[in-house]
């Protein structure tokens, strides 16, 4: 939704319809995932893509029909291998696209916001239910059953955050999913997380410093960071409003009473990942004080620990790199290792 919101408000301001085509299903290897949208104006605009070929222009032409008062419509393209490289679906690529008129803002609204929640759309009709963190839903799918289902399924994917196309007793239904950018909060103002900060920076997420020495904690050493606390793990995770299921966490002081406190914290949390610094030794010592303070061997297997992947880094920025890059592949479901030695296809695709 973001990819096309600057546009979506310019358009509805100065008082335009719009249609928007979102990829709600993809097989094989589609260039564009579920989710991604292209909006059309009935002034003609167009803004975003479902995909990198000439699907574009089979869609903005049953947008303009959507446009023109006709029904929501779920559209089909299926590429042959040979003909796949000229419209932009490489591999045979298969993708499902959706394109109704824009008549509901409130998930725009959330995406506006830096919110999260999840749009469902049943494929049928085009009824909608919004589901938000914290439970309550709005609109109805026409069925109470179908709606307590939905908002399960739904709730599950904000917080993966990934949209996608499901089937719930034979109704096909679509999770639009938005969040904010994820967070990374690193503990410790080390000479690395400045560069730990801008690799976060720019990879799309929010990263935040945590240290109680202000000697360090100085916002001018971490350009990059959304912010920077002076503040011990309890009162400074309550000023960053606490640990959700999207916060990766990542505990680099080197100082036990830190360490220890910011990882009690963590483990007692939905976090999504809890990276710990450290050598093997210091991460036995580590594991002895955990257990004394009551977590148990299951517990402390949720921190990765020594934390990162092994790059054999030496520098301050190949250290930050290998932070960063198990921070997303934890995100993503993966391993990390390299591509040439994996098996399957590179990108996730539908089923």
């Amino acid at each position: 939704m973001r990819d096309v919101l600057t546009d979506l408000d310019a358009w509805t301001a100065r008082g335009d319809t719009v249609a928007i085509a979102t990829v709600v299903a993809v097989k094989r290897s589609a260039p564009r995932p579920p989710g991604a949208k292209m909006a059309v104006s009935s002034a003609g605009d167009i803004s975003g893509a479902v995909s990198g070929g000439c699907v574009e222009g089979a869609v903005v032409v049953a947008a303009e029909e959507v446009l023109a008062g006709g029904p929501p419509r779920l559209l089909h393209f299926g590429i042959a291998d040979e003909e796949a490289w000229d419209v932009g679906l490489p591999c045979g690529g298969e993708i499902d696209v959706w394109i109704a008129r824009h008549e509901d803002p409130a998930l725009a609204d959330l995406a506006r916001e830096g919110g999260r929640g999840a749009g469902v759309t049943r494929l049928e009709d085009g009824a909608k239910l919004l589901v938000l963190p914290d439970g309550t839903c709005s609109g109805t799918l026409g069925d109470e059953a179908l709606d307590a289902a939905a908002a399960a399924i739904a709730d599950d994917l904000m917080w993966a955050e990934r949209s996608e196309q499901v089937d719930v007793e034979g109704v096909a239904l679509f999770v639009d999913v938005v969040a904010p950018p994820p967070r990374l909060i690193i503990f410790g103002a080390v000479d690395f997380a400045a560069q730990l900060c801008t690799l976060a920076r720019i990879s799309g997420w929010r990263p935040f410093i945590v240290d109680p020495r202000t000697r360090f904690a100085q916002p001018e050493r971490f350009p990059d960071a959304e912010q920077v606390v002076a503040a011990w793990p309890e009162p400074a995770l309550e000023q960053l409003g606490g640990i959700d299921r999207a916060t990766s966490l990542a505990v680099l002081t080197h100082d036990p009473k830190l360490d220890d406190a910011a990882l009690s914290m963590a483990l007692r949390s939905d976090a999504a990942y809890i990276g710990a610094m450290g050598s093997r030794r210091a991460q036995e010592r580590r594991r002895e004080r955990l257990v004394a303070l009551g977590f148990g061997d299951e517990e402390q297997a949720r921190i990765a620990a020594p934390i990162g992947l092994d790059l054999g880094g030496l520098t301050a920025e190949e250290t930050a790199l290998s932070i960063m890059a198990e921070v997303v592949a934890v995100r993503r479901g993966h391993e990390g290792g390299r591509l040439a030695h994996a098996q399957g296809r590179i990108h996730e695709v539908g089923a």
